[in-house]
């Protein structure tokens, strides 16, 4: 798969049309289109924003060999149903019978933010980054799972409109990882159904 066709697929799964990808980037639509048949290719700070925004690595989109995990299946949810814990009733539905984890999630700071949360930190002596609780508030809506299930994985996602799986074309094995702009610690607590 060409980075042309990378950039359009990671596009089209992430529900982006060219127009709102374009508005995003701060750049023109026909510069999408271009790249997107690969009559151009991204500079490098460009590369750093399509993964960012289209959460994809820069490795996975420059790799030749590599492709995009598997499938990627969005499903509308409705959490008013659930009386408590409602995202994990959730994920043990629609995975009975797995072994499910909490995945504890953090967004990975722009180089901008880094030098905000330090001249904050500096002048304020504050304890924590600014920038750091700003974009964990704006995920906090976010929960984030690994599912294994027979011999395949899957990443969930479930926010308070729908859940996301996507099956992952290789198996995440360490504690820690990062898909896109995001960084993953795999928790200590595993998601199991309650007996009746």
């Amino acid at each position: 798969m060409t980075i042309g066709e990378k950039i359009k697929e990671a596009r089209k799964s992430e529900g982006l049309t060219q127009e709102q990808m374009a508005e995003k980037l701060m750049i023109s639509y026909q510069k999408i289109t271009k790249w997107e048949s690969d009559q151009e290719i991204p500079d490098v700070d460009n590369l750093k924003a399509i993964s960012s925004l289209l959460n994809v690595s820069i490795d996975y989109l420059l790799d030749n060999e590599q492709d995009i995990d598997t499938s990627i299946i969005r499903e509308k949810i409705d959490l008013s149903k659930y009386k408590k814990n409602a995202k994990d009733q959730i994920i043990m539905e629609k995975y009975p019978e797995t072994e499910i984890w909490l995945l504890i999630a953090e967004q990975k700071l722009t180089k901008g933010e880094k030098i905000i949360d330090n001249i904050l930190g500096f002048i304020f002596d504050a304890p924590f980054g600014i920038p750091g609780l700003a974009n964990g508030l704006k995920n906090s809506n976010k929960s984030f799972y690994l599912v294994n299930k027979d011999n395949k994985q899957y990443f969930v996602m479930i926010t308070n409109e729908l859940i996301e799986s996507r099956e992952m074309t290789k198996p995440l094995t360490e504690k820690k990882f990062e898909i896109g702009n995001m960084k993953f610690i795999k928790s200590n607590y595993r998601v199991k159904n309650k007996k009746r």
